[in-house]
């Protein structure tokens, strides 16, 4: 299993969704390799930051912005063939 492999399946490592053979193969890759070490134990200390911020209402005139900038950048993404663009 390469880097690449391995960081595109660390969020089903973490909720334990991958099938048995691949965590094998997933926990193999890691036990040789400290960049992906590294990068899994970053992404659990992010995840356990996170899960403690509390919830901010964002106020509705900030929101209808937020979604219609972000409904443009994908638009745009998809049109210059960003790396949100449907294949």
């Amino acid at each position: 299993m390469t880097c690449r492999e391995v960081v595109e399946l660390m969020t089903d490592y973490l909720e334990g969704a991958l099938s048995p053979a691949d965590r094998d193969r997933f926990e193999q890759h890691l036990a040789g390799c400290e960049g992906c070490t590294a990068y899994l134990a970053e992404l659990r200390k992010t995840l356990r930051v996170l899960g403690g911020l509390r919830e901010v209402p964002i106020p509705g005139h900030l929101r209808r912005r937020l979604l219609a900038a972000f409904g443009d950048w994908r638009t745009s993404s998809r049109v210059t063939g960003g790396p949100d663009r449907e294949q």
